[in-house]
């Protein structure tokens, strides 16, 4: 809930205190437990196009102007602005993050609030106090300001890193932010619940921008399974408003799945949120039951059963010393295992992807119990 404190004067003893001199009123002087909003675009919401997502009592963003205010799109928005260093050159739209906060609230009873540090096309090393951390040291500013501490960071941020050279090392990176967000803020372990990278449908697409975003994704995955109290959600399976942003519909979708994910992790409610992930790739030359060398993948996480949906698209490529091997097909073949035939054998080492481009397949395969596609990879192993 918000809390008003009202200032008053009582004069010559009356105990009328209608009748007293008024002072300030101090509005949301409680505003529940504290999440950090980070990252670029996604993060600030640039959903465009008709949405139900109102106001809720009890949800509450601290705007940038300075002032607590209940939580209503968009939240980045930069009027009267106290801070020139996330102010956005765009008018931004929806955010996932009311979604995400009414979730929290109905679940645990907490009122929330929520505090906006994201940038549109943000890098990440304006987020990384070893690297240029202008948006790093903006943020603890306005944490501080708040009160100084936070149960947690929702964070969206990648498609700016997503270049050869930059690509490369954002887990590093991202590892060594997290470590010196934690230290600042005075918690050892301060949740960050994060997403992998949804698409990019521009058509100006290269291979080699190809693999830094299928990178990008594969660091995000590796991320969450290798920081403890890092989460990860998909979104590759988000609708679109444009060519790289979420739609209001995308972030109704996101906000639900990394509420799920906190409720989990954070608050230790009973509630599965994790997508399947890839977990084993297991090479058989005899082709055994459909007469070609297949691969046969296995995943962990799967809360009911693999299934499909929509045609059968490329969403798996296998690479060798030989180059890229055709996929004859795929299809599931056990509940959490999904068989590739080749049309010819593997040679040397071998690695396989999963919807690691710019745009991969839009039809993946999906878990029954939440609909959620499996995270993308990129160079897993193939024994």
């Amino acid at each position: 809930m918000s809390v008003v404190n009202r200032l008053c004067l009582r004069i010559d003893g009356n105990p009328a205190l209608e009748w007293t001199v008024r002072g300030d009123m101090i509005h949301h002087v409680g505003v529940g437990d504290l999440w950090i909003i980070a990252g670029q675009s996604n993060a600030a919401g640039y959903g465009k196009g008709p949405v139900n997502d109102p106001p809720e009592l009890g949800i509450h963003l601290l705007r940038n102007s300075g002032r607590w205010d209940l939580a209503s799109h968009p939240f980045n928005e930069s009027t009267n602005t106290l801070h020139i260093e996330n102010r956005e050159t765009a008018n931004p739209g929806h955010s996932p993050f009311l979604a995400f906060a009414k979730l929290l609230k109905r679940e645990t009873g907490y009122p929330i609030g929520l505090v906006q540090t994201a940038l549109g096309g943000s890098p990440l090393r304006a987020w990384n106090p070893g690297e240029d951390g202008t948006l790093y040291r903006n943020m603890l500013n306005i944490v501080r300001a708040a009160g100084g501490s936070a149960r947690g960071v929702v964070w969206y941020q990648g498609c700016s890193d997503c270049y050869p050279g930059d690509s490369e090392s954002y887990g590093e990176r991202f590892r060594k932010m997290v470590e010196q967000w934690r230290t600042d803020l005075g918690d050892s372990e301060l949740p960050f619940a994060t997403v992998q990278l949804n698409r990019y449908t521009g058509s100006d697409t290269t291979e080699e921008n190809d693999r830094a975003w299928g990178i990008v994704r594969e660091h995000q995955r590796v991320a969450a399974r290798d920081i403890p109290g890092v989460t990860v959600v998909p979104a590759i399976d988000s609708p679109l408003s444009d060519e790289i942003h979420n739609s209001p519909a995308g972030n109704l979708l996101i906000g639900e799945r990394m509420a799920r994910a906190v409720l989990a992790s954070v608050y230790g409610k009973d509630v599965h949120f994790r997508a399947p992930e890839i977990a084993g790739a297991r090479y058989d030359e005899a082709g055994e039951d459909v007469g070609a060398p297949v691969v046969e993948l296995t995943y962990d996480h799967v809360g009911g059963y693999l299934l499909t949906i929509g045609p059968n698209q490329p969403v798996f490529t296998v690479e060798d010393e030989a180059g890229r091997p055709e996929i004859a097909a795929w299809s599931i073949s056990g509940r959490s295992a999904i068989r590739i035939a080749l049309k010819r054998p593997l040679q040397g080492r071998a690695f396989i992807h999963a919807g690691f481009e710019r745009n991969p397949a839009a039809y993946y395969p999906l878990d029954s119990l939440t609909y959620m596609p499996p995270l993308s990879f990129y160079r897993f192993p193939i024994g």
